[in-house]
């Protein structure tokens, strides 16, 4: 069957008389569920055949369905058929192999059908009596899940801390940091809420300036330290001990940090046992967000990436980034349960109950922003036990050799370079601009005597991309000992303009065309186009196909303007 041609064999072979008034009826459950399996399946099969960034234009949707709703029920056939003719044309295909967008999304058939269970019962946990397997398996999984990160018993409930499952990392920041809030104001006094500074980076995910605007922060409070080339666009603790130091003097209460490991734009990784020491000396709470990263961390080779968590207050990861679980499973472990418990649980009669008044059971609703609680852990167990830790190990080691694949083709072009060092599964690059040395022929091009970029990967000392401040185009504004002048600084600006300019438009030139998906990020001043392995789908036919595909609009847009 041609991708989701819904021909007359189709219709029949599922068609049949819906005549019960019951919505949930065991047959026709049975029946339509079928159908769904089918065109699921059929969208696995032929996912390939569409363009993995949708092509509309906005507001198309509203021009194609109808102005009400239907005032007479429509079946399933129909309803499906508008699936495949009008929402199929503006999803853009996070599950297809040529995805290397943002972070992935990696599904898998135990996520789906472990999401497909949860949903089937639809149990509403938000205390242990009103599903008592719901509660005890999260927090069976959650141990589990900490055991394979190596996480310090602290975490564990077998260690007295604890985990659950949120929605997204944005909650799961949002409650960590309520809880340090009011874990601060019982001891200062709650008049001194104006006087509460909240740390990241410039390179932490926004979610955090957004938590601390809910929770009421000052927004002159928040800071966001800058970081450089120089440091990998990490976090550094003398930086944070400068910003915490300064805040002091200026009579105000240094509050949470906010450490990443694999930052959105560049998957950077904050060093967590010297920031924990810092924070650990002017009395902050730490959360670690490893929202991407966190997943790799299951194998050995990754781990030390953690080392120092054990200094945090709290660590999260999501499992429906890089995990084969399905939207949406952010696990949170905290070690102090309590100080959420104090800031997030209520109490009312109608909730009241023996378990909860006998203090031997988890209350996950005391533990998240919401009351009502979706059944999350059985997505999770399933793909813990479907797969093992061998298998997950080798599905996240070998999007990371996929990467390393794509790194060599760039690095192998010299018209392009690296910008940063590649930590997981993530390549950041950009093409170079011909104008970029005043049109000295690529091959030409040095720095300081090396060769543009390393391109070769040797870096005699240096990772690649001259971590050390001397990189092609001097992307910390300096050049190479020379002209500091104001006419220079300028000459250097307009050159790396040229050169994020050249790389919109390739990459706009990429995503138009459909085959496949990349986005960017803009650090130190550079426009980087990221391409994030990660889909499920994806083989390493797909990596080259994206290479090629990359080469073949960096060959047109090259001749063209230059």
């Amino acid at each position: 069957m041609d991708a989701f041609n819904f021909n007359h064999e189709f219709m029949m072979k599922h068609s049949s008389s819906y005549d019960t008034n019951n919505p949930l009826d065991p047959e026709e459950f049975r029946r339509q569920g079928h159908m769904i399996i089918d065109f699921l399946a059929d969208y696995y099969l032929n996912i390939e055949k569409y363009p993995v960034l949708s092509q509309v234009e906005p507001g198309y949707l509203r021009k194609r369905l109808p102005e009400s709703t239907p005032y007479n029920p429509e079946s399933i056939e129909t309803i499906l058929q508008d699936v495949q003719d009008h929402i199929l044309p503006g999803v853009t295909h996070w599950q297809s192999p040529s995805y290397f967008a943002y972070f992935p999304s990696s599904g898998s058939i135990a996520g789906f059908l472990g999401e497909m269970l949860s949903t089937g019962f639809n149990v509403v946990g938000f205390n242990w009596i009103s599903s008592p397997a719901a509660t005890e398996l999260e927090s069976i999984v959650m141990d589990w899940l900490g055991e394979m990160l190596q996480l310090p018993k602290s975490f564990l409930f077998s260690g007295n801390g604890g985990g659950v499952l949120q929605g997204t990392t944005c909650e799961a920041i949002l409650c960590t940091l309520v809880a340090a809030r009011d874990q601060m104001l019982r001891r200062i006094g709650s008049q001194n809420m104006g006087k509460l500074v909240v740390y990241g980076s410039d390179q932490t995910h926004c979610s955090l300036q957004k938590a601390a605007r809910i929770a009421g922060i000052n927004p002159s409070n928040f800071r966001a330290i800058k970081t450089t080339k120089s440091t990998t666009f990490s976090l550094s603790p003398d930086s944070l001990r400068s910003a915490i130091c300064k805040d002091i003097d200026a009579g105000l209460i240094p509050l949470f940090l906010c450490a990443t490991v694999g930052t959105t734009s560049t998957t950077a990784i904050d060093p967590l046992r010297s920031l924990c020491d810092v924070a650990k000396d002017y009395g902050l709470w730490v959360h670690v967000d490893a929202a991407y990263a966190g997943s790799v961390c299951i194998c050995p080779e990754f781990r030390h990436v953690i080392d120092g968590v054990e200094g945090a207050n709290s660590f999260s990861l999501n499992a429906h980034k890089w995990f084969l679980t399905t939207l949406d499973c952010c696990c949170l472990w905290v070690k102090d349960p309590s100080a959420l418990v104090k800031s997030l649980s209520t109490n009312p009669e109608y909730l009241r109950n023996k378990a909860t008044d006998s203090r031997q059971v988890v209350d996950y609703k005391d533990w998240q922003l919401t009351l009502s609680r979706r059944f999350r852990s059985l997505k999770l167990w399933f793909v813990l036990r479907s797969y093992g830790v061998a298998k997950l190990r080798d599905f996240l080691r070998s999007h990371v050799n996929m990467a390393k694949l794509f790194e060599g083709f760039v690095t192998s072009d010299k018209r392009f370079e690296i910008v940063v060092p590649r930590s997981f599964a993530v390549v950041c690059f950009r093409v170079l601009s011909p104008r970029m040395d005043n049109g000295v022929a690529y091959a030409k091009r040095t720095t300081n005597g090396h060769t543009n970029g390393h391109l070769n990967g040797h870096t005699n000392g240096h990772s690649n991309g001259h971590l050390n401040g001397h990189t092609n185009g001097h992307l910390n504004g300096h050049t190479n000992g020379k002209g500091d002048d104001h006419d220079h600084d300028d000459h250097n600006y307009m050159k790396e303009e040229s050169t994020n300019e050249l790389n919109r438009k390739l990459l706009e030139s990429i995503n138009k065309a459909g085959r496949v998906f990349m986005t960017h990020s803009m650090v130190g001043g550079v426009f980087v186009i990221r391409f994030a392995v990660g889909a499920t789908l994806v083989e390493e036919k797909h990596v080259i196909t994206a290479w090629k595909v990359v080469q073949e609009h960096a060959n047109a847009i090259l001749s063209e303007n230059y």
